[in-house]
């Protein structure tokens, strides 16, 4: 028995789990629906894939979900997995299913797919036959993913960094890089049975006012990461900025420079997708203003040739979208990408030219490190500041870098830290910022933020 088969013979010998069948759930990937497998559907199809999102603790509703965003023409089904798995606390989410079955009153903000078990979450998948995306935000996801890999859910979203640094404050961050790299593993294996596991970044970190440059390093990392323990299917992804122009950039850069890393690395078998995620922030409570942000998002991703786009709701302002709600936003976008076909390729090569350099400049100091693995090397960027979350909480990450606003809406840096980007790419965004006469700083930055609002 290899070291990494008794790894995960102990990973998944866990109080909460019913006998993991190893050689049950192998034949089972083997012989699973090529419709399972969202790296098929990338080869097998020129349209964007629409993924919504949402989730509820039971099995009935989650169920019934999937039947209305099936009846709504969703491409991708999302699992969204509960607060109390992602801490990997499954004792209360047991205690919190048990109340939400019993009361019908959702005691959880997800699905704990822990407690409900492969057996019985594969029969959902099954039967509806259709990928599904495992969305989640947790440090150490090597229970969860085993659980969701063996359920028929094929796309694992995260990493190290972008579940982590935007989601916790004082989880080890070693100990995270070291969890992932079991994840990707596991993905890898089972990528060898049939169809590729497709893994995917989590692009909008904060989702508070984050430069491109650091959202695009981030992506390539977690890309590199991943490609090295042999995954064969990687989607990057990042979310609406607030201006058009700057995502139609950043989509650019970010594709340009991921197929050029991988390569770089010898990826040259690697597939590289690209997602957009519609606006993070705080959506406004005119609901007419909540559909005009999702129709220009939808007109954002057609123009930057997104392979999968994540939709939001007109009731986001609202708390949590009904399945109704959620299905018919589905059906609008899809609508309105019916309407944009053979769109014009776009492009800004100035603006595109000193992201690439930024890019390219923290991505050097980052491989330069003396450290004998990429891990331990980016590891020691962030220590250092080198590459750092706007608006993170966890209490490795610097927090010295600004970011505000240029008068064409563009996220720019401000104070540029300690990010080892040169004085001529920092002067390019710095020279692109127009504070007005007697504005604070924090108060643009406040304005900023509630931009949609």
């Amino acid at each position: 028995m290899s070291l990494f088969r008794r790894e995960r013979e102990i990973i998944t010998r866990n109080e909460y789990v019913d006998h993991f069948d190893f050689d049950e759930i192998e034949e089972f990937v083997r012989n699973a629906s090529k419709e399972l497998f969202i790296s098929h559907r990338f080869k097998t199809s020129d349209a964007m894939q629409v993924q919504p999102r949402g989730g509820f603790p039971t099995y009935e509703k989650v169920f019934r979900l999937y039947e209305e965003f099936k009846a709504a023409g969703v491409d991708i089904l999302p699992l969204t997995i509960d607060s109390n798995t992602r801490l990997n606390d499954y004792a209360t989410a047991r205690k919190m299913l048990a109340l939400s079955e019993e009361n019908d009153v959702d005691m959880l903000n997800g699905y704990p797919l822990i407690n409900h078990g492969y057996r019985t979450t594969r029969k959902m998948i099954t039967h509806f036959d259709t990928p599904v995306s495992l969305r989640h935000g947790t440090p150490d996801a090597r229970l969860l993913v085993e659980m969701a890999l063996a359920s028929g859910i094929f796309e694992i979203e995260g990493g190290p960094i972008t579940y982590l640094l935007p989601y916790s404050k004082n989880f080890p961050l070693d100990k995270a890089f070291l969890y992932w790299k079991y994840v990707e593993k596991v993905c890898a294996l089972y990528s060898e049975y049939n169809e590729p596991i497709n893994r995917e970044s989590f692009g909008p970190l904060s989702a508070t006012l984050q430069p491109p440059v650091i959202v695009i390093v981030i992506q390539i990392i977690e890309m590199l990461l991943s490609l090295e323990e042999g995954v064969k299917s990687f989607s990057v992804s990042f979310s609406q900025s607030g201006s058009m122009i700057q995502d139609v950039v950043t989509a650019n850069v970010l594709m340009k420079l991921s197929r050029r890393y991988a390569d770089m690395f010898g990826f040259h078998d690697a597939d590289i997708h690209l997602v957009y995620h519609q606006w993070m922030g705080a959506f406004p409570y005119n609901k007419e203003y909540s559909d005009a942000l999702i129709t220009a998002s939808t007109v954002i991703a057609a123009m930057v040739g997104a392979d999968k786009i994540i939709t939001k709701t007109r009731n986001e302002a609202f708390g949590i979208p009904t399945k109704e709600a959620n299905a018919r936003a589905v059906a609008s976008v899809k609508y309105t990408l019916g309407m944009l076909q053979g769109l014009p390729k776009v492009r800004d090569e100035e603006e595109e030219e000193n992201l690439t350099n930024m890019v390219d400049e923290i991505m050097e100091a980052v491989l330069n490190d003396p450290a004998d693995t990429l891990w331990r090397k980016v590891f020691n960027a962030i220590k250092r500041g080198h590459i750092e979350i706007p608006f993170s909480p966890h209490i490795i990450n610097a927090n010295e870098v600004i970011t505000i606003r240029d008068p064409n809406r563009n996220i720019r840096i401000l104070e540029r830290g300690k990010l080892p980007i040169s004085d001529r790419s920092f002067a390019y965004e710095r020279s692109k910022i127009a504070l007005k006469e007697g504005e604070r700083v924090v108060d643009k930055i406040i304005k900023d933020i509630g931009i949609m609002l």
